[in-house]
């Protein structure tokens, strides 16, 4: 298991150099807010249906084996994206269009692995899942927090100097770097044999048509409306930030990315206790409420320290939550021998829902309003965000014996640093 602590740190380190700066390129390569919207919406459609393979191919080549060509894959497309910055270079204009095929490939192959991976760590992580992952994804938190300060910094640098699509390129070879070393650490991890019996098998279409008729349909159900909801806005706070309000490239990483990390962190290991003890439902009925104040929080002021420490904190709280405790559901409802299958199930729904949450998003963004267009996709997001929330989440049941959950906001809220006080208090 401390493999792949390890490896999530390098892959942690490729998404900081490279998956965290392909909005900031593209932008920056003069796409436009609709071009914008189809990075996020065409990998979303597309890319998911992979993982439909994935449950097949594991019967005949193995979780590590599929876990490796992925990989190795992905880390090829970081040449092909940073071949793009010469062409915009000297005059192509059809270069965002090519970096959203090209981004497209990177995600199907990343889709292609996901319910592999899942099912490969499910069996390896059979106790405390909750603290395991939280100590994990801390890890991995941490070393994209480091790197994306730094990357930011030089990448703000090297626009005063000029050198702007020269960094963008840098980063996009070390992201093919630290890949090749996460690579490495995969070939070296455990895996536990799988054995599949006759019967383990339900196609797409048989999961979909009774996904109302079981309690794991319903959380899908759940999940996928407001992943949907999220995506009526998520494409257009970078362009808010970067075009509207103008932000250093650094203010725009610590707002999109370094601040909600740092939240993460802190907030893993109460959010990972939390779930161990009282469930993951509860766990997520706090944090999508949560989620779904962040838009609001948008709309009183433009100032970026606010921006920075008001909505951008409470977003990290909220989503270091959902995150470990969606992974956990389906872990703790799915049995190994299905777990692929679900995990490909439910990636294929969600992905489909952010493209269409991401494409209505793109309509909307056209619409000749009075006011501003940014702040009223953020308004809209945060109103179906709370109304997916109200109305499935409550149909949802917790699958495993949990303890009683009142107060919640006693043990919700309170922090790492503030639990290791008590505890000290109580010796």
């Amino acid at each position: 298991m401390e493999i792949s602590v390890k490896e999530g740190a390098t892959s942690s380190a490729s998404a900081a150099f490279g998956d965290s700066y392909i909005t900031p390129y593209i932008i920056a390569a003069g796409a436009t807010p609709s071009q914008i919207a189809a990075l996020t919406a065409i990998p979303n459609l597309f890319a998911p249906l992979s993982q439909l393979a994935t449950p097949q191919l594991m019967e005949k080549q193995g979780r590590k084996k599929i876990v490796l060509k992925g990989v190795a894959a992905q880390l090829i497309i970081w040449l092909p994206i940073t071949a793009t910055i010469p062409l915009f270079l000297s005059g192509a204009r059809f270069v965002p269009l090519l970096l959203i095929s090209l981004w497209t490939i990177y995600a199907l192959f990343g889709n292609l692995v996901a319910p592999a991976w899942n099912s490969w760590m499910g069996d390896i992580v059979t106790e405390e899942r909750g603290k395991y992952f939280a100590r994990r994804s801390a890890m991995c938190e941490a070393v994209l927090l480091c790197l994306t300060l730094i990357t930011a910094i030089m990448l703000d640098f090297g626009k005063k100097k000029g050198l702007l699509f020269f960094m963008f390129g840098t980063f996009f070879l070390l992201a093919f770097i630290t890949r090749l070393f996460s690579l490495r650490l995969l070939r070296r991890q455990y895996e536990p044999p799988l054995k599949l019996e006759k019967g383990y098998y339900f196609s797409f279409f048989s999961f979909v048509k009774r996904m109302r008729a079981n309690n794991f349909g319903k959380f899908v159900l759940f999940r996928i409306s407001f992943a949907a909801a999220v995506q009526l806005a998520a494409p257009f706070f970078a362009v808010y930030m970067l075009k509207e309000l103008r932000l250093s490239y650094l203010f725009y990483i610590a707002i999109a990315i370094a601040m909600p990390l740092a939240v993460h962190i802190a907030t893993w290991p109460a959010w990972g206790k939390f779930s161990d003890k009282y469930g993951n439902i509860r766990t997520l009925r706090i944090c999508c409420a949560l989620a779904a104040l962040y838009p609001f929080l948008w709309l009183p002021s433009r100032n970026p320290y606010y921006l920075l420490f008001v909505p951008t904190v409470v977003s990290g709280i909220a989503w270091a939550g959902i995150n470990l405790a969606t992974a956990n559901f389906i872990f703790d409802a799915v049995t190994p021998q299905r777990r692929s299958l679900c995990f490909a199930y439910f990636s294929v729904l969600v992905g489909i829902a952010v493209a269409i949450g991401a494409t209505i998003g793109g309509w909307l963004v056209k619409l000749p309003l009075t006011f501003n267009i940014f702040l009223f996709l953020f308004a809209l997001s945060g109103i179906a965000r709370f109304a997916t929330t109200a109305l499935l989440l409550p149909e949802v049941k917790e699958v495993r014996p949990v303890a009683d959950g009142r107060p919640l906001f006693q043990h919700s809220f309170r922090f790492a640093f503030f639990q290791k006080a008590e505890r000290e208090r109580q010796k």
